[in-house]
């Protein structure tokens, strides 16, 4: 395992890309599930949690090539997709464990093949995320639905010659809408026979990124974006070439980086339409992200991203889209223990998902929780010392608050971090960080820089 050793107190300045959603690319990694034909996405991150779906899409009977990109400051790879043998349907635990988006693949196969057997997702660090929506949605298009040995069993009737049948489904849960939920039932839906109305949809614009590739497949979908979705169904889907939108999530956490470290930060293919919670609490905060007068497409902006001295503190509540995303609640906590005064953070999504305050109070940080609230009130420093990430936004957290620190972080199992953030370190450095990758057993040494071989293009065949 690796760890991240972070010298604080440099200001970040620079120029960034932001890559491809991971959160958008795996719900359309699985929806080539729905055709026959080759599925192409650019500006696909290489991240562990796209690798793991990798696998799973090789273990289901597709061809899976993936060409990188370039550098880390280059858009991201491209990755085209050929399902083959439709006879597998069974993504087993080996891989469901490894990240929780593999249930997106249910829906698509379900809808294509007629059936499917996907591993019951297991426990999750930031709390209860149950698959009942999804189950009762695949269950209102007609579907019959079991347990067995863990997994979940569901069919069509009629097996592959059969179809799920449109329907009404609700899909509003005790924390709103689900996306991953939406991403299978929406899916499902269009091959269905006959229309399918989906109320409470998520609205977020990871939900309206798949229903684009989906409709220039041909499938025939209105209302993404919004609370209702209606999807006609259709015989059959083509291919496809897509392009993923930019990851919002981390263009989050780089404009709180730049805040953290009082830097200056230039963002390009920067989603700001799809930031505009966080970027109006980064106002509050006094935090300055100007989209440049060029900029003429709200998803793929260029933005700079400016700091006054002064943090002001801010009452923030998670809330589904389009309200502040419970993805950059940890980033923007790290961010308000520098504020100047007491700032109030409430988590609606995830309650449980605080596991990186004490983490925060072990660098001097004063954080005092009661159930989903928190109050962080602010100090004048940050000081450096070993953390431990418990999950992959908690990591990012406790990043940010070492690139802000006095002396050295340490940050333990960044394995978490390789799931969203393709080469953190790596751009981080080259914004003017002092950031090193090292291997846990060296440690106690004088600590090895691992540097990674540039990633070269490969083709992986299934089995």
């Amino acid at each position: 395992m690796h760890q991240f050793v972070i010298n604080g107190g440099r200001r970040l300045c620079g120029r960034l890309n932001v890559k491809g959603s991971k959160n958008a690319a795996l719900p359309l990694m699985a929806g080539a599930l729905l055709t026959n034909r080759p599925v192409v996405l650019r500006d696909v991150a290489d991240l562990a949690d796209i690798d793991n779906m990798r696998r799973l899409l090789l273990e289901l009977g597709c061809t899976v090539e993936f060409t990188p990109g370039a550098d880390v400051s280059s858009a991201g790879g491209t990755m085209r997709i050929v399902p083959e043998d439709e006879s597998q349907s069974h993504a087993r635990y080996d891989v469901v464990r490894t990240m929780r988006a593999s249930i997106c693949v249910m829906g698509p196969m379900l809808a294509r093949r007629g059936f499917a057997r996907v591993s019951m997702p297991g426990g999750c660090a930031i709390g209860d995320r149950p698959v009942d929506l999804h189950l009762r949605g695949m269950e209102a298009l007609g579907a019959e639905i079991s347990l067995h040995e863990g997994d979940i069993v569901a069919r069509v009737p009629g097996g592959k010659g059969g179809r799920l049948r449109g329907n009404r489904v609700f899909l509003g849960g005790p924390a709103g809408s689900t996306v991953l939920g939406t991403a299978n039932v929406m899916s499902a839906a269009t091959l269905a026979d006959g229309r399918t109305v989906i109320e409470c949809a998520a609205c977020e614009p990871e939900v309206v990124d798949l229903a684009k590739m989906l409709n220039a497949m041909g499938a025939q979908i209105r209302g993404a974006g919004s609370p209702r979705i209606v999807i006609d169904g259709v015989e059959a889907l083509g291919g496809v070439e897509h392009r993923v939108i930019p990851d919002r999530i981390e263009a989050g956490t780089y404009m709180c980086a730049a805040a953290i470290t009082n830097g200056d930060i230039t963002l390009d293919n920067c989603p700001v339409d799809a930031l505009m919670a966080a970027i109006d609490a980064l106002a509050r905060i006094g935090v300055s992200v100007t989209p440049e007068p060029g900029s003429t497409d709200p998803m793929r902006a260029t933005a700079r991203v400016t700091c006054s001295r002064n943090l002001r503190p801010v009452e923030i509540t998670t809330q589904p889209h389009p309200g502040f995303p419970t993805d950059l609640q940890a980033q923007f906590m790290a961010l308000l223990t520098l504020a100047d005064g007491n700032s109030m953070i409430t988590e609606r999504i995830y309650p449980e998902r605080f596991m990186h305050v004490p983490e925060l109070s072990r660098m001097g940080a004063k954080v005092m929780r009661q159930s989903a609230t928190a109050v962080v009130t602010g100090v004048r420093k940050l000081i450096g010392a070993p953390v431990m990430a418990s999950d992959l936004r908690a990591s990012a957290a406790l990043v940010l608050a070492g690139l802000a620190a006095e002396g050295t972080t340490t940050v333990h199992r960044v394995y978490h971090l390789d799931r969203g953030y393709e080469q953190m370190e790596t751009r981080l450095a080259a914004l003017g960080a002092h950031i090193e990758r090292v291997a846990e057993s060296k440690a106690a040494e004088t600590p090895v820089v691992v540097t990674r071989p540039a990633a070269a293009a490969a083709t992986l065949a299934a089995g």
